[in-house]
């Protein structure tokens, strides 16, 4: 697999998918074929979670070729991530909590020795061993893969899901805050509550083409339990008026402004942030680091090809930054650094998310009743 960092090579690799296999996405998306095989699924997610290509462009083009209802499906997993975020933004403490519980776990575990094969791969579950060799070398993982791989973590390792996420987050090149660990914690049992994923061996077994033996798995465990609940906090994303002239701040998670709702706005100079480990609490992997540099140059050059005033700089340097506004980075790492050091920044909102998070409610079934209604709205 190759995620070449750059929009020009997403916009490739998106066009390629609806020319070539959005047909079959629905009847083919569960099977994971191995990194040599990807055409059943589009691979965006690394360049969505950067911003590189947006959920309003994959939707378009995507409707450009087949109705809503051949599309459907494929559409609601795009939205699922817009879902997450919306969920989480309503819940930031489910975040801050994963952190907390993070960093004690952590010490817990430092030297256990399960946790050690599970990380370095050397468990007796010979397809979790691959996923783990897999994920560190292409930096990816098949999402019902990710399903799986979470459930023998949790229940056939009997690991906490909140290592586990961090280890996905060191490892993807689509790491998110929400997507990952809302993911691990449905997995679990913790996001709705009693109700978790096993993983079971028939299932891997058919949805792999019996690409692994040695499969064996508790199948039986209980969900884990929490005792936390989280109430929905009510949120204001409405965006502030008179921005011309100011000086933009640009995140990892938009580095696309030319496809932005704020893209025939006036701006002085753009500043697009750069974030590294010695600011992050979860220590991201080389490689994944090098894929944020390289994704932010890209963004970077296509400024200069246009003879904008843009400038990368370190996360630390925004006190410097006078008269700004910045796009919204959402729930993670960015915000938690601006918050932790008190920096004001009146933020800009997606219409896309404005329109979508007051849905974010309620679970994702709920959600999706209200899709059709989202993408009306979509320019």
């Amino acid at each position: 697999m190759n995620f070449e960092a750059s929009r020009a090579k997403a916009l490739d690799k998106l066009n390629y998918f609806v020319e070539n296999n959005l047909s079959e996405y629905s009847k083919l998306r569960n099977f994971d074929y191995g990194p040599d095989n990807r055409s059943n699924i589009s691979c965006l997610s690394p360049y969505i979670t950067h911003g590189i290509i947006n959920e309003k462009e994959v939707i378009k083009k995507s409707l450009d070729k087949f109705s809503f209802a051949k599309n459907e499906k494929f559409i609601q997993e795009v939205l699922w991530r817009t879902y997450w975020k919306g969920w989480l933004e309503l819940r930031p403490s489910v975040w801050t909590d994963f952190l907390i519980e993070l960093k004690k776990i952590k010490g817990d575990f430092q030297n256990n020795q399960n946790y050690k094969n599970a990380i370095d791969g050397k468990t007796n579950v010979e397809c979790f061993n691959y996923w783990v060799n897999e994920l560190k070398e292409n930096n990816y993982l098949h999402n019902h893969t990710r399903m799986w791989f979470a459930s023998i973590w949790i229940f056939t390792l009997n690991l906490p899901w909140q290592l586990g996420a961090e280890f996905f987050m060191q490892h993807l090149y689509d790491g998110d805050a929400a997507s990952n660990t809302l993911g691990w914690r449905w997995v679990a049992g913790v996001q709705t509550q009693g109700k978790h994923y096993l993983a079971s061996e028939w299932n891997i077994k058919k949805f792999t083409n019996n690409r692994f033996s040695n499969i064996k798995l508790n199948e039986n465990a209980p969900p884990k339990i929490s005792e936390k609940k989280y109430s929905i906090l009510k949120q204001d994303f409405t965006n502030p008026e008179n921005i011309d002239q100011n000086n933009l701040i640009i995140f990892e998670n938009n580095l696309c402004f030319e496809t932005s709702d704020f893209q025939n706005n006036k701006f002085k100079k753009f500043y697009i942030i750069s974030n590294k480990n010695e600011n992050r609490c979860i220590k991201l992997s080389e490689k994944v680091l090098k894929f944020k540099s390289s994704l932010i140059q890209d963004q970077e050059q296509r400024f200069k090809n246009q003879s904008i005033d843009c400038e990368v700089i370190d996360i630390s340097e925004i006190k410097k930054i006078e008269k700004a506004v910045g796009l919204y980075p959402t729930i993670g790492e960015n915000l938690d650094y601006l918050n932790s050091n008190t920096f004001k920044i009146n933020f800009l909102y997606r219409e896309l998310d404005q329109n979508s998070w007051q849905y974010c409610n309620k679970g994702f079934f709920n959600f999706k009743n209200y899709i059709p209604k989202i993408i009306s709205t979509l320019n």
